[in-house]
C-alpha cells in the first residue's frame, strides 16, 4: 500500500477533504470513525468509559453523551489522560488491523489522523506514521473554522474558540505538512484543489515501492 497523512484542525472540513479523495480511489482509515464504533453502547471502550466516569456520560438513549464527555475532560488533564488511556491503545490496535489487510495492495491509503501533529506542536512519534509517504494538510481561517462550529455543529463561540486554541497552532500544522488544501471557501473552490492533491498522490506512487 501507498500510506499518506491527512489531519487538520477542528471545522477545517477534513471529513469532506477525506470523503472527496476516496471518491476518486482512496481507501481510507479514519481514527474518528474507528473511535465512534469502539465507543457504541456495549463495546468494551464504551463500558470501560461507563466504569470510569459514570453514567453522567450515558445519554437518554443510551448512547454516548460525547458533549458530557468533552465538559469533564476538556480542562482536567488528569480526566483527559484517563480518557485517552481508555481510548487511544484500542484505536491504535483497530487502525494496525485494517491497515494489515492493506498492507500487500498497491492501493492509496488515507490515513485520518486529528493528532497527527500534537498540540505541542510535535509529529507524533508512533512508528507506523513515520512511513507515510506525506502528510496532507486540511488549512481552514480560524474564524471560518469558528463559523463553522457554531452555525454547522452547534457550538457555543467561546467553546468553539477554546477547543480551536487548545489544538496544534495552525503554523505548526502547516509546518508539518508536504500538501495544503485551503478549505476556507466553498465546495467549488476545493474541488480543484482535490484533483491536484489526487494528482500528487499518484505521482509519489509511481516513484516508491510498494509497502
Amino acid at each position: 500500500m501507498y500510506e499518506f497523512g491527512l489531519t487538520g484542525g477542528i471545522g477545517s472540513g477534513k471529513s469532506t477533504v477525506a470523503a472527496g479523495l476516496v471518491e476518486r480511489g482512496a481507501a481510507l482509515i479514519d481514527a474518528d470513525a474507528i473511535v465512534r464504533e469502539l465507543q457504541a453502547p456495549g463495546a468494551p471502550v464504551f463500558v470501560a468509559m461507563v466504569d470510569h466516569f459514570g453514567d453522567r456520560i450515558v445519554a437518554a438513549d443510551g448512547s454516548l453523551d460525547r458533549q458530557a464527555v468533552a465538559d469533564i475532560v476538556f480542562n482536567d488533564e488528569a480526566e483527559l489522560k484517563a480518557l485517552n488511556d481508555l481510548v487511544h491503545p484500542a484505536v491504535v490496535e483497530e487502525m494496525k488491523a485494517r491497515r494489515a489487510t492493506l498492507e500487500a495492495t498497491e492501493q492509496i491509503v488515507l490515513t485520518d489522523i486529528p493528532l497527527l501533529v500534537r498540540a505541542d506542536g510535535e509529529q507524533n512519534p508512533r512508528e507506523e506514521y513515520k512511513r507515510l509517504l506525506g502528510i496532507i494538510v486540511v488549512d481552514c481561517d480560524p474564524e471560518t473554522a469558528v463559523q463553522r462550529l457554531v452555525e454547522g455543529r452547534g457550538f457555543d463561540e467561546a467553546d468553539a474558540r477554546a477547543r480551536l486554541a487548545n489544538q496544534a497552532s495552525r503554523q505548526d500544522r502547516l509546518a508539518a505538512a508536504d500538501h495544503i488544501i485551503d478549505n476556507s471557501g466553498e465546495l467549488a473552490a476545493l474541488e480543484p484543489q482535490l484533483d491536484r492533491c489526487w494528482e500528487w498522490m499518484n505521482e509519489a506512487r509511481a516513484v516508491t515501492p510498494p509497502g
